[in-house]
């Protein structure tokens, strides 16, 4: 559910970047998040888990979290949702690399192996070259990537937070800062929206707090090896929601190129699993 919700989500945000820009997208997409989010905080204990000791951490997670959603939604609007999705898939390719001088984890050959035959995948996709800075599909290839990177390093901000901090708190912040951040940069980036894009940025806001709970009680109650599968996923709903929507379908470029990269990323979670152990549970889904 919360894969395909997620799909769903960024089918809308493609819909309303043929008007609305990524800034104001982002607002509403954290604004009205905050209602599930609230809805969650009252079953954890009220206000009261709001307290925290780390406000420099969520405010760090925040700045990057928000700048990589809105790199992300610029992909989107400028590549099919199947590619766009595709290239999101190579951010385990990033947290493995930046785990090491980040996180001071260890990392052997064998999934050095997989980052290494992953970005061979990832060049596959994108086809890098001087588009990657020019407007168009070149752009969002390399806004893929760039969100991909961005993502991975705000799952190490995560990872380091939720050593003192539950999921609902980490969200919460996020969401708030999100709000603080877009909300000054609307006033040079506003759009009036009409009736149906003010449903969209609803729809954006609600579905993404949604997709997050979703996954959030996912994670609580299975192993991160077990339900990672799943999120490859969402490839599926976007290739579905893209050909819809767009009478788009991924190209014979994106789908070995991001078969690669699926294969390198579940390699890379079989390793940690066998590393650390397939019972503890991943408090670090609400990355999405």
């Amino acid at each position: 559910m919360s894969s395909a919700l997620f799909a769903l989500m960024t089918a809308i945000v493609k819909l309303l970047a043929a008007r609305i820009g990524p800034v104001e997208i982002g607002f509403f997409r954290q604004f009205f998040s905050l209602l599930p989010i609230s809805i969650a905080i009252t079953h954890h204990g009220g206000p009261a888990v709001l307290r925290t000791a780390r406000p420099f951490g969520h405010l760090f997670r925040g700045l990057i979290g928000n700048l990589g959603m809105m790199i992300i939604f610029l992909s989107i609007a400028w590549l099919p949702l199947a590619d766009a999705t595709a290239l999101s898939f190579s951010s385990p390719l990033f947290l493995t690399a930046l785990s090491v001088p980040l996180l001071g984890e260890a990392v052997g050959l064998p999934r050095w192996g997989a980052v290494v035959v992953g970005f061979a995948g990832v060049i596959i996709m994108t086809n890098p070259s001087g588009a990657w800075f020019t407007a168009g599909a070149g752009a969002g290839a390399g806004m893929g990537v760039l969100g991909a990177m961005m993502s991975a390093l705000m799952t190490v901000t995560i990872r380091q937070l939720s050593l003192t901090e539950p999921a609902v708190r980490i969200v919460f912040y996020f969401a708030v800062i999100g709000c603080l951040v877009f909300g000054a940069l609307l006033l040079f980036f506003w759009t009036t929206p009409t009736n149906w894009e003010w449903a969209g940025l609803i729809a954006v806001g609600l579905v993404g707090g949604l997709s997050q709970l979703t996954m959030t009680h996912a994670y609580r109650h299975a192993p991160a090896a077990l339900l990672a599968p799943f999120g490859y996923s969402s490839l599926v709903w976007s290739t579905i929601l893209g050909y819809l929507l767009w009478h788009q379908l991924p190209s014979t470029r994106i789908v070995s190129g991001g078969a690669i990269v699926i294969a390198s990323g579940l390699f890379i979670l079989y390793r940690e699993g066998r590393r650390s152990g397939l019972e503890k549970p991943d408090a670090l889904s609400l990355a999405e």
